[in-house]
C-alpha cells in the first residue's frame, strides 16, 4: 500500500491504523450497552485480551456509580454527544480506573439501532496526583496532623447534617517554656511527641487537626456526650502513663443543631489541666471550667 494513502482521513486503511494505533481507548456500544468493537488501547485500559473476555461485561456494568452513568445518558440523549465526561470505572480484575468519556451517538440505518462511538482516556494517575496535592495541602507539615483547611472542609460538611459528633480540645501547657529555654527545635520535638500521642488515643477515623501552635482538636463523627466524656476520661488516665508533656483538655459534644466550630469553641472554654505523673486520675467534664492557676 502507498505511504500516499496515509495523508487522508478518507482513506479507510489509514482510519483503520489510526484506530489500532492511537493510545486511547475507542469502542463502540449500543443502547443496551453491550460492547460491540473497541481498538487495542481499550482492552489494554481494562485489563484484557480481546472482546471476548468482555461478552459478560457490558458499558453499564463497568460503571462504578450507575447514577453518573445514567447522567451521561440523559446528556447524549439531549445533545446527541458527551466529551469529557469524567466515570470510575471497574475493570473485570477489580481495579480501579478513573477516565475521560467523549461518545456521539450515530443511528445504523441497516438495523436500525442506535450506536454510540466514543473515546476513553484514563486520567487515573493525575487523580490520584491530584489527591495526594489534596491531602498534602490537607497536613500539618511538623506534626502530620490535619490542618485548619481540613477542618474548614468537614466543618462545611458536617454542619449540613443532623447528626452528632463529640470535640476534644488540647492545649499544651507552657509551651513558649519549651521554645524560650530549649529552642525551637526542642519545641518542634514536643509537638510531634503529642501529636503521636493523641492520634494513639483514638481511631484512624478521628482525624486529629492542628489549629494552633500549641493546640489540637480531635473530631469524633457520631459520638454522644457520653462517648466524648469517656474518651476525654480515657485520654486523661493514659495521659499519667504516657503523654510527653501536661497539657489541658476540654471535650463537648453537639447540641441542637449547632456547627462544628461551635462545638470546638465549648469544648476550648471547659479546658481542665491534665497531669502527667503517676496518680489517680480526677474526674472530668465538660463543664468544667479552665484552670488558669494551672496553667500560665
Amino acid at each position: 500500500m502507498s505511504p500516499q494513502r496515509f495523508r487522508s482521513l478518507d482513506d479507510p486503511e489509514a482510519l483503520r491504523s489510526l484506530v489500532r494505533n492511537l493510545r486511547e481507548a475507542i469502542y463502540i456500544t449500543n443502547a443496551r450497552g453491550d460492547i460491540l468493537d473497541a481498538n487495542p488501547a481499550f482492552f489494554t485500559l481494562l485489563g484484557v485480551r480481546s472482546l471476548a473476555d468482555l461478552q459478560q461485561y457490558g458499558a453499564n456494568e463497568l460503571v462504578v456509580d450507575p447514577s453518573r452513568r445514567l447522567q451521561q445518558m440523559e446528556i447524549l440523549e439531549r445533545d446527541g454527544y458527551v466529551r469529557d465526561f469524567e466515570l470510575q470505572l471497574v475493570r473485570p480484575d477489580g481495579g480501579l480506573l478513573t477516565v475521560l468519556d467523549s461518545l456521539y451517538a450515530v443511528r445504523d440505518t441497516v438495523n436500525d439501532e442506535m450506536l454510540y462511538h466514543g473515546v476513553l482516556v484514563d486520567i487515573s494517575q493525575r487523580k490520584r496526583m491530584e489527591e495526594e496535592l489534596r491531602q498534602q495541602s490537607m497536613r500539618d507539615p511538623l506534626t502530620g496532623c490535619f490542618n485548619r483547611r481540613y477542618l474548614a472542609e468537614i466543618d462545611e460538611e458536617m454542619s449540613r447534617s443532623d447528626g452528632t459528633w463529640g470535640c476534644l480540645f488540647i492545649d499544651i501547657d507552657h509551651f513558649k517554656h519549651y521554645n524560650d529555654t530549649h529552642g525551637h527545635q526542642m519545641g518542634d520535638n514536643t509537638l510531634i511527641r503529642m501529636s503521636r500521642f493523641l492520634m494513639r488515643q483514638v481511631r484512624a477515623e478521628e482525624p486529629v487537626v492542628r489549629v494552633g501552635g500549641d493546640e489540637f482538636v480531635i473530631v469524633m463523627r457520631g459520638a454522644s456526650e457520653a462517648q466524648t466524656m469517656m474518651v476525654a476520661q480515657r485520654m486523661q488516665a493514659a495521659a499519667l502513663r504516657t503523654a510527653p508533656v501536661p497539657f489541658s483538655l476540654g471535650w463537648a459534644a453537639r447540641t441542637s443543631s449547632e456547627n462544628l466550630m461551635n462545638t470546638m469553641h465549648r469544648a476550648d472554654q471547659n479546658l481542665l489541666a491534665v497531669r502527667v505523673i503517676e496518680r489517680t486520675p480526677t474526674r472530668i467534664t465538660g463543664a468544667i471550667p479552665r484552670e488558669d492557676d494551672q496553667r500560665t
